[in-house]
């Protein structure tokens, strides 16, 4: 004899809305680490003296790439 479980649809729906949001929330993630990664990148690819016409220092390009990525530390 067959037994066949009934799993509500809405189970199904739950499961399957918070993989989507958990993927979401993945890709947004690595787009940021993206830009932060790109930015870095093309400040630290400038010369000193590009980076004093801008008012940076070297010393300030990882905080810079990352606020422009993630927005401001709390």
């Amino acid at each position: 004899m067959a037994h066949v479980t009934h799993i509500p649809t809405a189970a199904h729906h739950g499961l399957f809305d918070r993989a989507a949001q958990v993927l979401k929330g993945l890709g947004e993630r690595y787009a940021r680490y993206r830009i932060y990664r790109e930015t870095l990148n093309e400040l630290a690819s400038l010369s000193n003296r590009e980076l004093s016409d801008i008012g940076m220092s070297r010393s300030q390009i990882r905080s810079v790439a990352y606020e422009h990525a993630y927005g401001p530390r709390a």
